[in-house]
């Protein structure tokens, strides 16, 4: 198959990607997030696609299992896995509204993942109008929760890697072009102070802030931070009127290691973290945890045809292990051979810089095309 002749053409891709882009889907708003995969759900169906709805828990959105024809549908094929929910809160478009600038498109979650989702969305397209009949039956599951590091659909996801032979994760590519073949383990815990109440203007000597507690934690955690494993706060919520002493001050911290006993060697000293005196108390619970992805033989070798494809298309695609998590993580360190950042190129991720390179998006398509074409 000449994939060089497939007729990707960017420009018709991007009239169809903007609906994604414009329909803002932070993951805290559900229904937000039900909204995008509506309109993802459409086209999807428009491709060949059955659609399966999943019903989403613990305060997140829906789930979408996409399932396309094939002479043999339930032997174990190619999941492509993607998510639809960005870090972007309803009413970004206003600062970083859909615009595109010569070589540019910029819009909220244009590049984490939306534009990765439509472009392998395509690549299936491509296929199908070009006649061409998958090796391997695909599934295409768009989940609602991977920024917050996937609480509700774990379960999902590794249920549905485990029946596939080959994951393909269209995250964004890497400054390189390059592709994910491991990513590094994430923690992330929940950080509470307790004080003691009083009137800041009257009685302050009497209170014990709860806001000054975690000011002393945040330095005591971030320097915590080694070449082994990293430590930081990125959230923090505390107060509530300024003369009153504050009771209460809560916050969230990530830790991050490539490999996993650093990270539960890190996980261990959080958790160990007290109060600075017997007058506060200071807390710390875990949250959801990325498992350390490693490369293995069947991952290496999933990489080794893809660089064959992209070799073939005139571009490198250089392998790396990566911070900064994804559902990869998940089916990677289940020993399922997977792929990651295999989407477009682009930069400013979670910024309101953020930003996809357009011409990126044919060359990434006809790779996604050549992999699904070939993997058996």
């Amino acid at each position: 198959m000449d994939l060089s002749a497939l007729p990707v053409d960017p420009d018709a891709m991007l009239d169809g990607l903007r609906p994604w882009v414009e329909c803002e889907s932070p993951t805290w708003d559900a229904a937000t997030v039900n909204r995008v995969m509506d309109i993802a759900s459409r086209d999807l169906v428009i491709a060949g696609a059955r659609i399966e709805r999943i019903a989403g828990r613990m305060g997140f959105g829906d789930c979408v299992r996409a399932t396309f024809p094939h002479p043999t549908p339930n032997e174990p094929g190619v999941l492509v896995m993607g998510h639809l929910d960005t870090v972007h809160p309803v009413g970004t478009l206003e600062k970083l509204p859909w615009r595109r600038e010569g070589g540019r498109c910029w819009g909220p979650g244009i590049l984490d993942m939306k534009g990765g989702n439509y472009i392998a969305l395509e690549a299936i397209r491509q296929l199908a109008r070009a006649g061409q009949t998958t090796p391997l039956p695909i599934t295409y599951l768009l989940t609602s929760d991977e920024e917050v590091g996937s609480p509700s659909t774990r379960d999902l996801i590794e249920a549905e890697a485990a029946r596939h032979r080959y994951v393909l994760v269209p995250e964004p590519a890497r400054p390189d072009g390059g592709v994910v073949t491991g990513r590094y383990a994430i923690a992330r815990f929940n950080l509470e102070a307790i004080g003691r109440p009083s009137h800041a203007g009257a009685r302050l000597a009497e209170g014990r802030s709860a806001i000054k507690e975690m000011a002393r934690k945040i330095v005591e955690i971030e320097d915590m931070t080694t070449e082994d494993c990293t430590f930081s706060v990125g959230v923090i919520h505390g107060g509530q009127w300024v003369n009153c002493v504050s009771t209460t001050c809560t916050g969230e911290a990530l830790s991050m290691a490539k490999r996993q006993e650093d990270l539960d060697r890190g996980v261990a000293r959080m958790l160990a973290l007290a109060a600075s005196s017997n007058d506060v108390q200071f807390k710390v619970t875990r949250g959801v945890t990325r498992p350390v992805w490693e490369p293995d033989g069947r991952t290496m070798a999933l990489y080794e045809k893809a660089n064959a494809i992209a070799r073939s298309l005139g571009f490198a695609i250089p392998p790396q292990s990566s911070g900064g998590g994804s559902d990869g993580n998940f089916t990677g360190a289940m020993g399922i051979a997977t792929l990651d950042g295999l989407g477009v190129a682009g930069a400013g991720a979670h910024t309101l810089d953020e930003h996809i390179v357009v011409d990126s998006m044919a060359r990434r398509t006809r790779l996604l095309a050549g992999l699904l074409a070939t993997l058996d």
